[in-house]
């Protein structure tokens, strides 16, 4: 049995909120890079470039790429063979939420009621989702999720009946409604079967899944490319001003489900897709 610290926790936590919220992740940058070069719009051409000196001048002068810097959700993968000493594991994670919203100059989004509001003053609580897997490790990472893209969000309780065909329906529809709301160009997040809240999970946790790393089942890694091309073919184009880069890239994560239900939830991410992860 390994023990990890909760001060070790809450010190990385701490990091993983303010480089997050300066750097990019590299295949998120990537693939403005590759879009701005295929685009042939000169409006969004001029946009695209807009967003990638910015996302340089965040990363240079280590500040944050967007002024909404989000609600921190944190994803633990932690090693059955660890114990945690100090505090509780989510106390530690929200110290380190609260440290680095404060030191690293972050706004704080947070409310302590979602309908008679108060502002937190800290960007706590965060979201915490545990994982228990093999090892004596625990995996951190840190997404800070902007709600001008979460706001976008849906999620359906197709029939079976439906199959793929309603399963693209719903999600084409979707980030046709969003339009210009979630500044695109986006990332969008899918997730297909287990219940109501795990398809929304899925759809959540496949935004942390590399835009260039497609789904390890065939079929799914097809749909994921048919999907992309059908969006980037709707004309929103980055910010709302038009051309085919509506969205970077589209994840696919799935789970078994029952016989009766076909749950898909789609979470749409703006460009500025924030992760970053830390291994203790």
């Amino acid at each position: 049995m390994r023990e990890i610290s909760s001060e070790k926790i809450t010190e990385v936590v701490k990091r993983l909120c303010i480089e997050a919220n300066y750097n990019l992740p590299e295949d998120i940058d990537k693939s403005l890079k590759k879009f701005y070069e295929n685009e042939n719009w000169t409006i969004a051409k001029d946009m695209l470039e807009k967003i990638i000196k910015n996302v340089s001048i965040a990363k240079n002068e280590q500040v944050p790429i967007c002024q909404d810097t989000g609600m921190a959700c944190v994803f633990l993968e932690i090693g059955q063979n660890v114990h945690v000493t100090g505090k509780l594991i989510e106390d530690a994670v929200n110290e380190g939420v609260r440290q680095g919203y404060t030191e690293g100059y972050l706004r704080k989004s947070v409310v302590k009621d979602p309908i008679y509001r108060g502002n937190t003053g800290d960007n706590t609580p965060a979201i915490v989702y545990y994982d228990i897997v093999k090892g004596d490790e625990i995996k951190i990472t840190v997404v800070p999720k902007g709600f001008g893209s979460e706001n976008m969000s849906k999620i359906k309780m197709l029939k079976p009946s439906e199959g793929v065909e309603g399963v693209k329906d719903f999600i084409i529809k979707t980030v046709e409604e969003a339009g210009p709301n979630p500044c695109p160009p986006m990332v969008i997040g899918v997730g297909i079967g287990g219940t109501f809240d795990k398809a929304a999970f899925l759809a959540k946790k496949s935004l942390m899944r590399p835009i260039d790393v497609n789904n390890k089942n065939e079929k799914y890694a097809e749909l994921e490319k048919e999907l992309l091309e059908k969006i980037n073919k709707l004309g929103i184009g980055p910010q709302g001003f038009g051309g085919n880069t509506t969205a970077l890239g589209l994840n696919i994560e799935t789970y078994p489900t029952h016989i009766a239900g076909l749950p898909v939830a789609v979470n749409i991410s703006c460009h500025v897709t924030r992760h970053k992860s830390e291994i203790i």
